[in-house]
């Protein structure tokens, strides 16, 4: 008889980043298979050729922002949709060889959001140190790993240190202790079942530049008592000036004031991108059914619900 299907995710790795630590978190006892890949742009990819059923990678943080790697790549090179979201609350460790001294660092490794977390850190504690990029935390505390120098260190997670058989120097140096990251859960098409505490992803490129474009946009979710809860301008990369909008709001597909919504930016202001209707990080576990609707976009989007949910 055969086996039963095993979730296959991949992720920003290697082993010990912080993208694996919260998908190891969002997962809990569910199986799955973690597949690590070097960078966003691979993870994204292999859910789009099929060799995973979802990718999981960063898109926000609480000091730095946005992770625009991520958001530029959903926008423009790929059409894949939010199927989850989840914070994990981040503590950066300088992290370096067994025995290295503090004063004997010169050089430190991380990623640019990473470095950037801990930017008052490294300015009071490390003001001669050169600092490195690298793709992701675990990434440089393995290259630290690999030099067995006293004289580099990494910014990371505690896991990595561990995974590599190094030491934390200096633990939880963040220049904010509320740091957190958001990370998304991404497949091909497939929409979660609404659960009454949902929230909608969408990209709305303007047909033209004119004044109070950006108002009227706003104006469509206002007017139906929708929650926003970010709003990012972006470059389209086709000229100075021009720009798109990356918005969520609250709310599913399934429901009546969300299709309106998509249904008149799509007719009258520009056109729309659905990047995914899912559940709220903060409550994931209440189910309803799904609408109709009539526009066409709409209607396309709502014969992507899943008819029931899988375990992931």
């Amino acid at each position: 008889m055969d086996e039963p299907h095993r979730v296959r995710i991949a992720y920003l790795g290697p082993a010990g980043t912080f993208t694996e630590e919260a998908l190891i978190e969002f997962m809990g006892t569910r199986p799955y298979d973690g597949i690590p890949r070097p960078t966003i742009e691979d993870v994204l990819t292999d859910v789009v050729i099929g060799s995973s059923d979802y990718g999981f990678v960063p898109i926000e943080n609480s000091i730095e922002g946005t992770v625009t790697p991520t958001l530029d790549a959903m926008i423009f090179r790929f059409r894949l949709q939010i199927y989850a979201e989840y914070i994990l609350p981040v503590r950066q460790q300088l992290i370096a060889a067994k025995g290295a001294r503090l004063e004997d660092i010169h050089s430190v490794y991380s990623y640019s959001h990473a470095l950037a977390q801990v930017g008052r850190f490294l300015r009071d504690r490390l003001p001669r140190a050169e600092l490195h990029h690298t793709d992701s935390t675990a990434e440089a505390v393995r290259l630290v790993a690999d030099a067995k120098s006293d004289a580099i260190a990494a910014i990371g997670p505690k896991r990595a240190a561990e995974l590599y058989g190094l030491d934390v120097l200096i633990a939880d140096i963040d220049d904010h202790a509320a740091n957190s990251t958001r990370f998304l859960l991404l497949n091909n098409d497939t929409i979660p079942r609404p659960t009454g505490d949902d929230k909608t992803s969408i990209v709305c490129f303007q047909v033209e530049d004119r004044p109070g474009s950006l108002l009227s946009i706003l104006a469509e979710i206002a007017s139906r008592g929708i929650n926003l809860t970010k709003l990012e301008s972006r470059p389209t990369k086709t000229g100075i000036g021009i720009y798109c909008f990356a918005i969520d709001f609250g709310g599913h597909i399934a429901e009546r004031h969300v299709q309106e919504v998509i249904t008149d930016l799509n007719r009258y202001l520009g056109h729309v991108k659905f990047l995914g209707s899912y559940p709220a990080f903060v409550n994931q576990k209440h189910h309803s059914e799904a609408n109709s609707t009539i526009d066409p976009l709409v209607g396309e989007l709502l014969g992507q619900i899943e008819s029931s949910r899988p375990t992931q």
